[in-house]
């Protein structure tokens, strides 16, 4: 849930300011996985030690708050100690983190780097969490180390020291710092990823992790003297002394605007960078400890991987907010998760969805006992969204798992089940967790996620990437309604092969066409057309004519943002109240969860949504004149019966807002107009109306929050990327 940053410039001249704002930076771009502390760690002044070498001192700062509290509080200190801000440096490593609390509060003493000690030996900063901290304390502490922090993180450097001081006692001179780091991580149990900086190695860094995200980008500042299969060859790139800049990071966010030549850390691996060369180890827990000496692990080759993001991704650009931002952003988001997967048209006029990434085990899919998703918070909801299709078009028993309540009680899982593991960040701990027990039980996994690399796209047997682009607004918008239609497209491939459903299948395929505006991408379709990731592939045979594809989304989703203002008018009339009731059923129960969701997290108003075929069973004693209630009743099946529930709400003088389809007001609203506000929505395929109806909810959420004086990108107390349980 943290955010873990470093920089190390190699044979390249720059000042300590240069560093010190690289940093900052650094920590900005991951702000959004936690914001409470923050803390960085330089190097002061060099000097002579005993032997005439030149050595560094680690500084280290630390600052309960935001960045920018950090940022002032590192400048005060520098010009309170007097340092050259100008000193020039030709090598420097520099790491730094940004917090969001699992053990001990904000404060300055919790917040990283954390420290073996006096003098600074080993610095670590640390995301994710050590399940056996409280042993590993207690034994440390008998060893005569004293713990200044409540955090879990502290026993790191000082396993660290203890190692170090062990192994240098007894003779062994010639310790590395990477060998230092693996017997640390024999010792360790929980997820993390950590990066070391010791005064005992200068100007090197050891990056490990195991579930947390991390990685390495490569910038080498004399690319035009190599080109060609060296680009992305990590070894190259290691051998050559040729000036360069070196980053860590928790996220691809801080790294794509310096470079995009990246390695994504796989788990177990120690990641050693030392004069200007990158090392990986790899961590193998039976070995330690041998005689008197460390035991040498094995290397592992790797190459670098070239990084799919835009800087114009991660910046607000004309926006105030993330979250504003990517709200206006979905018609965009919503075609590039459609591009490339959907066939109309052709000399047979088939219409079909072709998911590349699950081609291999689609008919196992089909032939599955059960399909079980699973998932936390959004992501649990965009499948709960789709669940109805996917059980009407494919036959199958579909049942829904909270991550973390499936792991608690250890739910069956079958080996004729197929479990879908779905996560915007694709490092969500619990579902992690999740789905390393269905693994363990026998069970095709599949993934969905938005992050190209994590650890569910790693893990699983096959998946489908959903392509929404880089989200960094805590609360989830895009990647929501991109869950939801690649689900719908799920949905289609599975239930693909029965002619009974055909009619049906191919009016859902209309409407994803439907949902895009009328511009269009023509192909020239006598080839294959390669869609692929690092590790989902869509690959499209298009057939031999010529059709046209969608290429930018939104008729129907332009069209309800359009609605911005007008929610915009919703939130000022609500922003005094201190509770919302959001009902629902048949497809927009998972409408009423999301809307709900999303207000309670950025506005801070307490919000629940609810199935309306309980509205009778307990939660009607609440409806007065004074609660606002929220009822999503756009045409559907459930449309009678949503009819009915207004009815009786309005009979108990409730404050009723309903979100209808376009033209339905008359007929939502018992004795007219006056008796409630009416939101409409343009009328879409009644499995792709969560898409639709999700927006005007979203938009009263963001309102509400900056009406309200809360900062709507970072809602107090949660992050975006949850990493620990």
């Amino acid at each position: 849930m943290c955010g873990i940053f470093a920089y190390l410039n190699y044979n390249v001249k720059r000042d300590r300011r240069f560093i010190l704002e690289i940093l900052f930076n650094g920590l900005r771009r991951l702000e959004y996985r936690g914001y409470d502390s923050a803390g960085i760690s330089i190097d002061s002044s060099s000097s002579s030690d005993p032997n005439g070498q030149l050595s560094f001192s680690p500084l280290v700062f630390r600052q309960e708050g935001n960045i920018d509290s950090l940022v002032k509080s590192v400048y005060k200190d520098v010009a309170s100690i007097k340092l050259n801000l100008e000193e020039l440096f030709c090598v420097h490593a520099g790491i730094a983190h940004t917090r969001w609390a699992t053990h001990g509060e904000p404060s300055p003493k919790n917040s990283h780097p954390q420290t073996s000690g006096a003098g600074n030996e080993f610095l670590v900063v640390h995301n994710g969490v050590i399940t056996n901290y409280e042993v590993l304390k207690e034994t440390l502490t008998r060893h005569g180390f004293n713990f200044e922090s409540d955090t879990d993180t502290e026993v790191i450097p000082k396993l660290a020291k203890y190692v170090f001081d062990k192994a240098t006692e007894e003779g062994d001179q010639s310790v590395t710092f990477s060998l230092v780091v693996l017997e640390v991580m024999r010792h360790l149990e929980g997820a993390y990823a950590l990066i070391f900086k010791s005064h005992h190695y200068p100007n090197e860094l050891i990056a490990c992790k195991r579930g947390s995200p991390l990685l390495l980008g490569v910038k080498e500042l004399s690319e035009d003297m190599h080109s060609g299969a060296p680009f992305l060859d990590l070894k190259f790139i290691s051998e050559n002394r040729h000036p360069k800049e070196l980053f860590l990071s928790s996220d691809a966010s801080a790294i794509v605007e310096h470079t995009k030549k990246v390695l994504v850390i796989e788990d177990g691996e120690v990641v050693h960078l030392k004069d200007g060369g990158v090392s990986i180890l790899k961590f193998e827990n039976e070995k330690g400890i041998c005689g008197n000496a460390l035991s040498r692990p094995s290397s592992v080759q790797r190459a670098l991987s070239f990084l799919e993001m835009e800087v114009e991704q991660i910046n607000k650009g004309k926006y105030e907010h993330y979250m504003q931002k990517e709200i206006h952003e979905q018609p965009e988001s919503l075609t590039t998760t459609m591009r490339g997967r959907l066939k109309r048209g052709g000399s047979t006029k088939a219409k079909t969805v072709l998911l590349g990434g699950l081609k291999d085990h689609i008919k196992s899919i089909r032939r599955s006992r059960r399909i079980v998703f699973i998932g936390c918070g959004t992501s649990y909801n965009a499948a709960l969204a789709a669940r109805p299709i996917i059980e009407e078009l494919s036959g199958v028993p579909v049942t829904m798992e909270i991550a973390s309540d499936l792991v608690d009680r250890q739910g069956p899982i079958y080996r004729e089940d197929t479990a879908v593991f779905v996560s915007q960040s694709g490092e969500t701990a619990d579902t992690l967790l999740a789905l390393e027990y269905a693994l363990e039980n026998g069970a095709l996994c599949v993934g969905i996620t938005n992050t190209v690399g994590s650890a569910i796209a790693r893990n699983t047997h096959c998946g489908i990437h959903i392509n929404a682009g880089c989200e960094i607004g805590v609360a989830s918008t895009k990647a929501y309604t991109s869950q939801i239609v690649v689900m719908a497209m799920l949905a289609l491939a599975i239930g693909d092969d029965a002619i009974s459903s055909q009619a049906r299948r191919e009016a859902i395929i209309d409407g994803l066409f439907d949902l895009p505006s009328m511009l269009h991408l023509a192909f020239s379709f006598n080839r294959s057309l390669d869609y692929k990731d690092l590790f989902y592939c869509t690959v499209v045979h298009l057939g031999k004519s010529n059709m046209f594809l969608p290429c930018i989304f939104a008729d129907k989703v332009r069209e309800v943002l359009k609605l911005d203002q007008e929610m915009k008018e919703l939130a000022k009339l609500l922003i005094a109240e201190q509770s919302l009731l959001v009902f629902g059923r048949g497809y927009n129960f998972a409408t009423a969860l999301e809307g709900a969701l999303k207000v309670k997290e950025v506005s801070l108003m307490h919000s629940e949504g609810m199935l309306a075929g309980e509205m009778k069973h307990g939660p009607l004693a609440l409806v007065d004149e004074n609660l606002p209630i929220i009822v999503i009743a756009t045409r559907d099946a459930c449309f009678s019966k949503q009819q009915s529930v207004i009815q009786q709400l309005h009979a108990r003088k409730g404050r009723l807002i309903v979100v209808c389809s376009k033209g339905d007001a008359a007929a939502v609203c018992p004795g007219g107009s006056s008796s409630c506000r009416v939101i409409e929505v343009p009328q879409v395929e009644d499995c792709l109306q969560p898409v639709v109806n999700i927006i005007p909810l979203q938009l009263l959420a963001y309102h509400l929050t900056v009406l309200r004086g809360y900062n709507v990108d970072q809602p107090r107390n949660l992050a975006k990327s949850v990493t620990t349980q």
